[in-house]
């Protein structure tokens, strides 16, 4: 097992800006802005030939709003189930009151605890550690900014952990990944990208999927901040759920940390095999709902729709919400709709089964022969129109990619074929291979003419034709 390793402190002490030097990431959000880590986030670092997990936290000290409080709870958590403690402290603020406060807290835990004074860059190292010797803990100074003292901090740690019995030997075959940033969690199963407008239920939906909270979830907008990667196994089957920040309209997004979380929103897709798409149902479908399902359209993902709240509507109300839905989601046929309540549970368990049938008709491989015979069965029951005169001809097709599955036609005139004729060929190969979830994407290849760009070439038919002519024309004369 590999040694797990949690970052705690204070709010804004650098925290996330150390995560990502460890991880040597940007995953974590970074600003000089306190509070801006709320869920745990998880990493993989990496010293020499030693590996360690790396969990990030939110700032501990704090208290008022329920918010901090359950930040504290997913970081006194996250101490508790770690090898070891990385301890932050700012050494330009100095020991406060708070330090000696959560260093008492930490003092309950049974974890080995290593002090860090962070934002050391242009100060001496003694003068800054004096007065933090009173903790009684291994004193570090660095500059997580800077990179100054990384190597040395975890060499020492890993060493330390390495000679703990409480810890495995670290050259051991490592375990299946607790959780993951977004850098490397490719090779644990499907990976699943909830999006949706804030305040949806999203990470509501998340915990209930899992089976645990293990993301905050709060009765207020722009609760999560960050994209959050969380690997798990289901029936046999492993999966990578990522929580993601709601996105609101460009033009109600004022704050350059909002802007940074859907920039990390977007980009969860990108990563994403499957995405599902959360609705509020009591709101029905809003035009930003739309402007998402459009994102997720172009990046080719699969694609789920989960209506939430559905267990707080009237039957009246519901079957308003069904006509409309009906009505603005008929681009997105393809896409699988589940009504479901996150915070009841009723409805939450068929998600697995939509993501499962879209994640294999998503990497499906089909046979070329199988294809051709079906595209000539499509052209047989629907030939393509004319141009200028003449039938355009759909020669041969060839699978060119998966995720989402990508078919190449070959023919003549086909950059003429009309996108009413595309959409034809779309759900009939959806239909006859069953490729529901995912979207389909035509490519097409223009037959070249051997004879363009050539002036004046006689075919040996023509010349033979002009020769009996001028016989014929001696003849008469």
């Amino acid at each position: 097992m590999l040694p797990t390793i949690a970052i705690v402190g204070r709010p804004n002490v650098g925290k996330s800006t150390l995560f990502n030097v460890l991880t040597k990431t940007r995953d974590a959000l970074v600003a000089n802005q306190p509070g801006l880590t709320r869920d745990r986030k998880f990493g993989r670092g990496c010293v020499g030939d030693s590996d360690y997990w790396l969990v990030d936290t939110g700032g501990l000290g704090e208290k008022g709003e329920d918010i901090l409080e359950r930040i504290t709870q997913q970081a006194l958590l996250a101490v508790q189930e770690a090898d070891c403690v990385l301890f932050l402290v700012d050494g330009r603020a100095g020991l406060t009151a708070a330090d000696e406060n959560l260093a008492q807290s930490l003092r309950q835990f049974n974890t080995p605890i290593h002090l860090v004074i962070n934002k050391i860059e242009g100060l001496k190292k003694e003068l800054v550690s004096a007065e933090f010797h009173c903790f009684g803990f291994e004193i570090h100074a660095i500059s997580a900014a800077h990179q100054q003292g990384i190597n040395v901090l975890m060499e020492t740690v890993l060493s330390t952990l390495q000679k703990s019995p409480l810890v495995g030997d670290l050259q051991s075959e490592e375990a299946a990944p607790l959780s993951h940033s977004q850098g490397g969690a490719e090779d644990f199963g499907i990976k699943i990208a909830v999006i949706g407008r804030p305040n949806v239920g999203k990470s509501t939906l998340v915990n209930r999927m899992l089976g645990y909270e293990r993301v905050i979830t709060f009765d207020q907008p722009g609760t999560t901040r960050d994209s959050i990667f969380i690997p798990f196994e289901r029936e046999g089957q492993k999966y990578t759920l990522i929580d993601t920040a709601g996105v609101r309209r460009r033009t109600k997004v004022s704050e350059t940390i909002e802007k940074f979380s859907v920039i990390k929103a977007l980009q969860a897709i990108d990563a994403a095999h499957v995405v599902i798409m959360l609705l509020d149902a009591s709101e029905g479908m809003t035009a930003q709902d739309a402007h998402l399902l459009g994102i997720v359209l172009d990046s080719g993902r699969a694609l789920v729709i989960a209506i939430n709240k559905w267990d707080g509507l009237e039957q009246k109300h519901r079957e308003q919400v069904r006509y409309h839905l009906s009505r603005k989601l008929h681009f997105f046929d393809f896409a699988k709709i589940h009504f479901i309540s996150a915070l009841h549970g009723s409805g939450v368990g068929n998600l697995f089964g939509s993501v499962n049938a879209a994640w294999q008709a998503a990497h499906r491989q089909i046979n070329t022969g199988r294809l051709n015979h079906v595209l000539q069965q499509a052209v047989t029951a629907h030939a393509p129109p004319l141009v200028r005169g003449r039938r355009i001809k759909l020669r041969y097709v060839h699978q060119g990619g998966h995720n989402p599955p990508l078919f190449i036609i070959h023919g003549n005139q086909v950059n003429a074929l009309p996108n009413s004729y595309q959409r034809y060929l779309i759900n009939y190969f959806r239909e006859a291979f069953t490729l529901e979830g995912t979207p389909i994407r035509l490519q097409f290849k223009q037959g070249e003419n051997p004879f363009s760009g050539r002036k004046n070439i006689i075919t040996p038919r023509q010349r033979k034709k002009r020769q009996r002519l001028m016989q014929y024309v001696k003849k008469k004369s």
